[in-house]
């Protein structure tokens, strides 16, 4: 299940059991209870996890770091917190285990430190707030041509990839072209 499906019809899911799979966004627990931000990357909103000592792996969530991966089965109720709906956790699955050194942490970044961290840039908020507006633009303009009859053709004719002697091929300028003929050798 995703959040996006969740948070669509909250209605339709309060009190029911889910399963979601995602990563920790922040952790804060406390000696019998703790609280998870989770997130699964398909919706902006995330998802706050519960859980309490009833679990029979409390100690092991307990220890669990920001950008772990873990599956979630529980219940969806409303929240006596901020939002609108928690997830009272039942079971907690560690899917992938992440350092202690996670640089993406419950913060702001700067966009200069993400460009160190660019595999996980994918990760942070403003990302996917980008992608989301980037994917919804590009699929509105493919549609616009397909419902037009036109064809996609992708064909990377000019590029700034030098290998091989490849930006050697040809010259692309504003310039006339009798500027350019002592400087061009046309052989």
């Amino acid at each position: 299940m995703d959040l996006r499906d969740i948070f669509q019809d909250t209605k339709k899911y309060l009190n029911q059991e889910v399963t979601i799979s995602g990563w920790i966004r922040n952790h804060r627990d406390q000696k019998t209870f703790g609280f998870i931000d989770f997130s699964d990357g398909t919706h902006q909103e995330h998802l706050q996890i519960v859980y309490d000592e009833s679990l029979a792996n409390f100690k092991d969530i307990q220890k669990l770091l920001v950008g772990c991966a873990i599956n979630v089965k529980g219940i969806i109720v409303p929240s006596k917190g901020k939002q609108d709906i928690e997830l009272q956790a039942q079971e907690i699955t560690l899917l992938g285990d992440c350092p202690e050194d996670y640089p993406i942490q419950p913060k702001r970044h700067t966009r200069e430190f993400l460009r160190e961290v660019a595999y996980l840039r994918p990760r942070t908020n403003l990302f996917q707030a980008v992608f989301r507006i980037r994917s919804t633009a590009a699929y509105a303009i493919h549609k616009y041509f397909q419902d037009r009859g036109y064809v996609y053709f992708h064909a990377p004719l000019i590029t700034a990839s030098d290998c091989e002697g490849a930006g050697e091929m040809f010259q692309v300028t504003t310039l006339p072209l009798a500027k350019l003929k002592g400087d061009i050798d046309y052989r």
